[in-house]
């Protein structure tokens, strides 16, 4: 037997908003119930349905307007992240870093063509937090928020969707701690800042290269694991 994959509150929580949406043949721009009746129908806190909503809304399945409520955007988004089926975490992770390699490899090259002066600015913002504060959900944060501004600065809308669709996917590298491994990518962080200055730089080659070491690091950390902890 294999191991069953542990899923988050927010994460169930998402799955049942998106039943939700498909059993009553909602469309683009109908609107959901609120949050408190949300919370009440899942019998789960407003945090999580909140939590819930932002991973919906990253991958532009719903909108949130403030003041007016949370409204369906394109029920077509939401599609890799419930159609993954590897309850081995440690084969979840690798094959993560194959399509991630990929993806967001061709992002950093394309953000040393196209990245705003603002982007670099925020990318460099985002190191400064991670150096202040070396643990904790801040340090997670700014790691996947310097990542996202990696794939904004690419200006490719379709690399964007392709990445933000693989949002639930991809924040197994920032919003938990994989394999029980609390310092698993901690070893990744010195190649953070010599791909933003290889990006500032327009220096694609070197900014391609310190990514790749980057994932090297990633994928060599997730390997030593034995197979106990998978």
């Amino acid at each position: 037997m294999q191991k069953i994959k542990k899923m988050q509150l927010h994460e169930i929580a998402a799955q049942e908003i998106v039943h939700y949406i498909q059993e009553n043949g909602l469309q683009k721009g109908d609107k959901l119930p609120s949050l408190e009746e949300m919370s009440k129908l899942l019998d789960v806190s407003r945090t999580s349905i909140r939590e819930a909503l932002r991973s919906l809304e990253a991958m532009e399945f719903v909108k949130m307007v403030n003041g007016k409520g949370v409204f369906v955007d394109d029920p077509s988004s939401y599609r890799f992240s419930t159609k993954i089926d590897v309850s081995n975490e440690k084969t979840l992770l690798l094959q993560a870093c194959q399509v991630r390699r990929a993806l967001e490899g061709l992002a950093v090259e394309l953000a040393t063509e196209h990245a705003t002066e603002e982007q670099i600015e925020r990318m460099m913002h985002y190191l400064s937090e991670i150096r202040n504060n070396p643990d904790g959900p801040i340090t997670r944060l700014a790691d996947k928020n310097f990542h996202q501004t990696i794939y904004e600065a690419s200006r490719n809308k379709v690399l964007q969707s392709i990445i933000t669709s693989m949002s639930t996917l991809f924040d197994t590298f920032w919003e938990t701690a994989p394999l029980g491994q609390n310092r698993l990518f901690t070893d990744t962080f010195p190649f953070h800042p010599c791909i933003a200055e290889a990006i500032a730089n327009r220096d694609k080659k070197q900014a391609v290269m310190q990514f790749n070491l980057l994932m090297d690091a990633i994928e060599g950390n997730i390997q030593k694991v034995t197979t106990d902890n998978k």
